[in-house]
């Protein structure tokens, strides 16, 4: 939560803005002072070569030689020395006795005086130079010797001032600042676009919040029980969750990021739909053991940048909801029936109002015996509770299609025999699916029946539903077990679901699957299901 009160941390784009700022403002300021000293450092060394050649070159002219052999010779020696002043650029130029007494000097009222300064190398008949504060103030100076047949007769000072130093110096910086000051500028210019794009990019969040929303994003996302899973432009996994790992039952998340959706060995329908260029909206799909609804979103900003996936795991809700259907059935055959016996009670009171009671008797006793019949018929040879309702609640809704649903006389399933990997809920998935799609096959057809067999067989299970439909295109052999196929029309809900359910639930159960032509020409779908306790199926779920 944030409270008015406080601060808000600089943005992360402002903390870089600001750090690079500084960063280039240092560099072009321990630049500038590098440059600073550095030419100072070369300046100097310059002025001492210029003070040395100009006092070697006074030095060496006859000229003065001459002078200084004459009674006065400040006189001839002062000219000279102010016209090579102006001509070399230099300071001053001192001539002097070897003892340092002042010849020349820039300044008339300083001749005669001793020289500020040491002499005592050029004395001794070398050349020296130095920095030294004199009358002029701080210079850099060189003093050499006046020789005659090996004697020093006069010495030489030619020096240039610091002040005068450090001017150039001065402007040679002041030109590298400038430039210095245009650089900082088109950087600090440069770092404020890239920062100011950043910023848009960030949605002008600081490190903290960026590294809490971070946090709350991973929290979020293996929080959630549903499945989501997120696609760059090239269909690649960008992102799972647990969830979305558990339903589409891939292995850990290193092993799938980076990977196409095609590489992840899912169903081809699945792949599809991930794959699609559209968005797809509560689409069922199926799993080896599961039923999903799967949503996707493109993520488009001018161009295709991904895909968003949603999956929901809705493998119980659709069990429920066939057996809500079945119930359903049951309902609308118990009320059919309802209306069935209501028009027989109604003919049994007509005839014994009649005066026909005999005919009543008989008649109510041929329905009776009919209904019980069926009833033994099918209790007898399916002793299984479970699928006994079943199969009575479907011949009540196929006989109101005009469907004859017949129990073979090679039915024998005895109550108790069923082992507990064997739930009722999954035999009625695979059963109920089949009769179901039987009897669509069938109603319309001329003596349409569908033959129900089940018993058990060397350790299976074996239920075959036989139909008097159309048959199954042998092309079409493994269409139809998957989701969305059907030679029907379409309904409300969709459909081609219930045999890819079927499909689903054998598997699951470790069974087979397959379906073949029938003797009258329709389709035979056949179930076999191993009855043994230690199911890989069953204990798996």
């Amino acid at each position: 939560m944030r409270f008015p009160s406080a601060p808000r941390p600089r943005s992360l784009a402002g903390q870089l803005f600001a750090m690079q700022a500084v960063l280039i403002a240092v560099l072009v300021a321990g630049y500038a002072l590098f440059t600073y000293v550095s030419d100072r450092h070369q300046a100097e060394e310059a002025a001492a070569r210029q003070a040395t050649a100009v006092a070697r070159s006074v030095a060496d002219a006859p000229s003065v030689r001459t002078a200084i052999h004459t009674k006065n010779p400040s006189e001839e020696l002062q000219p000279y020395a102010l016209q090579v002043m102006r001509g070399t650029g230099v300071d001053f130029i001192t001539i002097m006795t070897p003892d340092g007494i002042r010849w020349t000097h820039p300044e008339q009222k300083e001749i005669g005086k001793h020289y500020l300064g040491h002499i005592e190398a050029a004395q001794q008949g070398h050349t020296f130079s130095e920095t030294y504060k004199g009358t002029l103030g701080a210079s850099v100076r060189t003093v050499t010797p006046v020789e005659e047949n090996n004697r020093v007769i006069g010495l030489v000072s030619a020096g240039i001032r610091v002040e005068a130093i450090s001017r150039r110096v001065q402007e040679q910086v002041t030109a590298l600042l400038g430039v210095a000051a245009g650089a900082l500028a088109l950087g600090g210019f440069g770092t404020y676009v890239i920062n100011a794009r950043l910023r848009r990019h960030t949605h002008g969040m600081n490190a903290a919040e960026l590294s809490h929303m971070h946090d709350y994003h991973q929290a979020a996302l293996h929080a959630v029980r549903e499945g989501l899973l997120m696609l760059d432009g090239q269909y690649r996994v960008a992102l799972i969750n647990d969830g979305g790992r558990e339903l589409l039952g891939v292995g850990p998340e290193g092993d799938v990021v980076g990977r196409s959706v095609a590489e992840l060995g899912l169903p081809a329908p699945l792949t599809g739909a991930l794959l699609a260029s559209e968005p797809r909206v509560d689409e069922v799909h199926l799993t080896a053991d599961r039923v999903l609804v799967v949503n996707t979103s493109p993520v488009s900003g001018g161009e295709r940048r991904g895909t968003v996936v949603t999956l929901r795991d809705v493998t119980e809700l659709q069990s429920l909801m066939g057996e809500l259907d079945s119930e359903r059935g049951f309902t609308q055959a118990l009320r059919s029936q309802a209306h069935e016996a209501a028009n027989r009670l109604h003919t049994v009171v007509s005839l014994i109002e009649l005066g026909r009671a005999s005919e009543a008797v008989d008649f109510a006793t041929a329905e009776l015996e009919l209904a019980q019949a069926l009833t033994d018929q099918v209790v007898a040879a399916v002793g299984e509770p479970v699928l006994a309702a079943l199969l009575l609640g479907k011949t009540a809704q196929a006989n109101e299609r005009g469907v004859e649903l017949v129990v073979s006389e090679e039915s024998r399933l005895d109550d108790g025999l069923l082992p507990e990997s064997l739930s009722a809920r999954d035999l009625v998935t695979i059963l109920g699916n089949l009769i179901d799609n039987a009897v669509d096959a069938a109603q319309g057809t001329v003596r349409a029946r569908v033959t129900v067999t089940a018993y058990a067989e060397d350790a299976e299970l074996v239920m075959r539903v036989t139909d008097t439909g159309a048959g199954v295109d042998p092309a079409h052999a493994e269409l139809v077990f998957q989701r969305g196929f059907s030679t029907k029309p379409a309904g409300p809900g969709g459909r081609g679901l219930g045999l890819a359910l079927v499909r689903q639930a054998v598997g699951r159960l470790d069974g087979t699957l397959t379906v073949t032509e029938g003797p009258e020409g329709g389709a035979v779908f056949e179930v076999r299901l191993p009855l043994r306790a230690s199911l890989a199926g069953g204990e798996a779920r």
